[in-house]
């Protein structure tokens, strides 16, 4: 296992890993690990069994951004009725598995043509409202900045924040006493 990417998951990704949220997105910068694109491939074989995934979803030469993601639960975000409908104002298609749903945010981040796709969010599992919202007033005007800008409920955002925080105490003080993410995750 590799201890320090253990830690970033830990630091970054624990509530998808612990499947209170959809996915997270990790910038994974190159000179950190020995051979990157090694250590995805093992965690990917390690998790291959489970729901937890590990897919680049676009590359430059110095790093790349990393979604870590719960399959089912992505995919059942990705359905919801009132996402699908963004989704498709994106031009995503409305039979897409997640797969297919990755594939177009991939191509979009990495050929962004100048507009960056934020509805990368609802992928991250943000309310709709609060991706609509940062959309519409461009980042501004936010009743509340938390791990993501809130336009909508700030109490409900609030109150998910500190779940989201719980969590990462909670596994990165596992990963201080010696665990490591597989072990923790049920890959082990």
């Amino acid at each position: 296992m590799n201890r320090s990417f253990d830690r970033e998951l830990g630091l970054h990704c624990a509530p998808a890993l612990a499947g209170i949220k959809p996915a997270n997105l990790l910038c994974c910068r190159f000179s950190r690990y020995h051979d990157f694109d090694r250590v995805i491939e093992c965690y990917n074989r390690i998790f291959a069994s489970g729901e937890i995934r590990f897919e680049v979803l676009c590359r430059c030469p110095e790093s790349c951004l990393l979604l870590v993601y719960r399959r089912r639960t992505l995919a059942q975000q990705l359905q919801r009725p009132e996402i699908r409908t963004l989704l498709e104002t994106a031009g995503y298609f409305r039979g897409n598995t997640v797969e297919e749903d990755l594939e177009r945010l991939s191509q979009r981040l990495c050929r962004s043509e100048g507009v960056f796709p934020h509805e990368i969010g609802l992928f991250l599992g943000y309310p709709p409202e609060d991706v609509t919202g940062f959309v519409r007033h461009r980042g501004r005007n936010f009743k509340f900045c938390g791990h993501w800008k809130v336009y909508s409920d700030e109490q409900k955002a609030r109150r998910i924040f500190e779940r989201y925080d719980r969590c990462r105490g909670a596994v990165c003080s596992r990963l201080a006493e010696g665990m490591s993410i597989p072990q923790m995750f049920g890959a082990a």
